[in-house]
């Protein structure tokens, strides 16, 4: 787990280089390489989890010199592709010099055999090409960026701005209140694009010009032709759960987990700690205060670190951490987000650095396997008429509903087509309030779910639920939750994996039936069916908590937050009505819960007297 940089006839050196110095404290290496009329730079920061010798340092070259890498990332499966190269090609053991050498031996049909969680650059110096790649799920960002006189591209946005040119781009701030996240390529400054999941940015060398293609690798979603026996899936389902662990076990360092009090994490840490000769560490992030009754989790993770034997470590924090943190998470993250953990995220990866360079999390269970509320909506969506969601929306506003899951849930059924019932399901804000709030409409949402829509083949899967699912795990997943759990990682030199995340075990999971995945008051139920193998029922009938912070209790409190947004002065007026703002203020202080709508306007406001 790294950090990269790169450019083509834009000079780059130690300086842009010691930009991403966090993400890489254990070496760096930049090469320049001449293509055709072009000059290509390729950077790299270190982060030595596998190969810690010299032979796993980077850029890597062949011997030959016509290819070169940067990598960030993790290939799992490097040592299935390493016995299908020569042996005596390499020096090392590292993951990067396997890719390296199945990238040289197989061109761009490398891309799809890959499992693991990836973004990098590949020249391909006589073929006068250069591509950038990211993993099909988007665990790995990589921003790029285009002026008149260049490219540049990076593991984050921040070392392209001394590049390239950008301005706040007022049609994705719409989005962005949309859907709590700025999804691929989209980002919040017009001319910096972040690489979509699951594909490639072919760069041509060839003529004095760059020529640019955005090409998708990624699979549709296929359904399996086979339909397992109940009892046989979930046999199946342990297999894979097991294997994708134990190569994500994969380490030179010292491997620890991330510990909430739900399934999902307790299950990857049962499976590693099976695998473990001593007690493996474990990190878990509670909350202070009596408004954390019902949030924190740190008396659920307790026991489960205890009923399997591992060392476990806690942080607490309160209201006067989370306000004073969040500008340094802001532009740690880059990207403003609707997602409040982003806070408690920071903490609890300051206390696992301390004390190991790599961790587990039980991230991306809910998305594939039906975990989240929205899905069981969603069931129920082709057994309501749109007619009868627009009586019960009229009369919930009439009635001054105060419940904001319900209201955005009526707003979802009340529209005609899948495609913006998927939209108004994640909305923050409505498309009332956005043009409200800053003047511009919301026109880019919906075309960025019809991409991945029409990509995965969703119109084929069997249900609505199905195609939510799918859209959620290569858009929301990625450009929200991943995108933060990367960023706020790196920062501390901390790598997370997500085993769930394994590629043939997702693969398996989306193949099964929505019956064995969730039903109505059922969810992630073939997940819940192999953990009763691992571990005791107390822990896996607990009722979920989510990852969340107990901002709907501490922004009541409206006098530190009134301080900020309502200030004329500041960088944020000059993009949203304040009016607009305060109603949302007040909103909430009357008991509505506008907590995920506060903490985006929170986080817009500091992210533009960073950025803006």
């Amino acid at each position: 787990m790294c950090g990269l940089i790169g450019s083509v006839d834009l000079p780059i050196g130690k300086a842009e280089l010691d930009q991403i110095a966090h993400r890489g404290p254990d070496g760096e290496g930049l090469s320049c390489h001449a293509v055709g009329q072009h000059q290509v730079w390729l950077g790299h920061r270190r982060l030595a989890i596998v190969d810690l010798s010299p032979n796993g340092a980077q850029p890597m070259a062949t011997t030959d010199g016509r290819h070169a890498l940067v990598f960030n990332g993790e290939i799992y499966n490097h040592l299935e592709l390493r016995r299908q190269l020569p042996a005596d090609a390499f020096r090392g053991h590292s993951d990067t010099e396997t890719l390296l050498h199945r990238l040289a031996a197989a061109g761009t049909r490398a891309f799809a055999e890959l499992n693991g969680i990836f973004a990098f650059a590949w020249l391909d110096i006589e073929a006068r090409r250069l591509y950038l790649v990211r993993d099909p799920f988007g665990v790995k960002p990589l921003y790029y960026a285009r002026s008149a006189r260049g490219l540049c591209f990076a593991s984050e946005l921040k070392p392209l701005l001394g590049l390239v040119p950008a301005e706040v781009d007022r049609d994705n701030l719409a989005t962005l209140l949309k859907l709590r996240y700025s999804p691929s390529p989209d980002t919040l400054l017009r001319g910096v694009s972040r690489l979509r999941p699951g594909h490639m940015l072919e760069v041509a060398l060839d003529t004095p010009g760059l020529t640019l293609r955005e090409v998708p690798y990624v699979r549709a979603i296929e359904a399996s032709g086979e339909r397992l026996t109940f009892p046989a899936a979930v046999q199946r389902y342990g297999e894979l759960f097991t294997q994708a662990v134990e190569r994500q076990l994969m380490s030179d360092v010292e491997i620890g987990v991330l510990l909430s009090g739900g399934v999902d994490s307790a299950m990857v840490a049962a499976v590693a700690q099976r695998r473990s000769a001593a007690p493996l560490k474990a990190f878990t992030v509670g909350f202070t205060g009596a408004e954390a009754a019902g949030i924190d989790e740190i008396a659920e993770a307790r026991v489960t670190a205890d009923a399997l034997g591992m060392e476990h470590h806690v942080v607490r924090i309160g209201f006067e951490d989370f306000i004073g943190t969040m500008r340094d998470c802001v532009r740690i993250v880059e990207e403003p987000l609707a997602t409040t953990s982003v806070v408690p995220m920071r903490f609890l990866t300051m206390l696992a650095a301390h004390q190991v360079k790599v961790v587990l999390s039980g991230q991306g269970a809910d998305e594939p396997l039906g975990g989240y509320g929205r899905y069981q909506a969603e069931l129920l969506a082709p057994y309501v008429p749109s007619l009868l969601a627009r009586i019960g929306r009229g009369l919930a506003r009439a009635g001054g509903l105060r419940s904001e899951r319900l209201t955005r849930g009526l707003e979802a059924l009340a529209q005609r087509d899948e495609i913006s019932r998927f939209c108004e399901t994640y909305a923050v804000f409505s498309d009332a309030e956005i043009l409200a709030l800053t003047g511009t409409p919301v026109t880019q949402a919906k075309p960025r779910l019809e991409y991945f829509y029409e990509l995965l083949g969703c119109a084929g899967l069997a249900s609505p639920v199905a195609r939510m699912m799918g859209l959620d795990l290569r858009l929301g997943l990625a450009d929200d939750l991943l995108l933060y759990t990367d960023k706020i990682t790196m920062r501390s030199s901390l790598e997370c994996r997500v085993p769930i995340l394994d590629h043939d075990l997702v693969r398996f999971i989306e193949s099964l039936p929505d019956e064995y995945r969730l039903r109505y008051g059922s969810t992630k139920i073939i997940h819940k069916a192999f953990a009763r193998e691992l571990l005791p029922a107390a822990i896996i009938d607990r009722p979920k908590k989510g990852f969340w912070s107990p901002t709907a209790a501490w922004f009541r409190d409206q006098d530190a937050l009134r301080a900020l947004l309502l200030d004329r002065g500041s960088r944020f007026a000059t993009f949203f009505d304040l009016g607009a703002v305060e109603r949302t203020l007040a909103e909430h202080a009357r008991g509505h819960n506008r907590e995920r709508h506060i903490f985006l306007l929170l986080c817009l406001f500091f992210w533009l007297s960073e950025y803006a």
